[in-house]
C-alpha cells in the first residue's frame, strides 16, 4: 500500500483499513506463534502499512485543525 493511495481515502475508510490491518497483524502473529506462517516478513510489511495509515490519519487531523 502506498501513501498516495491512502491520502485519497476518507477518514472513515482509513479507520476501516486500520482495523483490517490490525486484524491481519493479529492473525499473522498467531500463525507465527504456532509455526504455520510461511513468510515471517509479512508481519513487518503489515506493521509498516499500519504506520502509514496512522500517519495519513494524523496529517488529516492536523489539516482540519488549521
Amino acid at each position: 500500500m502506498k501513501a498516495i493511495e491512502l491520502r485519497e481515502m476518507s477518514m472513515a475508510e482509513l479507520n476501516d483499513k486500520l482495523a483490517d490491518l490490525k486484524a491481519e497483524l493479529f492473525n499473522l502473529r498467531f500463525q507465527h506463534a504456532i509455526n504455520q506462517l510461511e513468510n515471517p516478513l509479512k508481519i513487518k510489511d503489515v506493521k509498516k502499512d499500519i504506520a502509514r495509515v496512522k500517519t495519513v490519519m494524523r496529517q488529516l487531523e492536523l489539516e482540519d485543525m488549521q
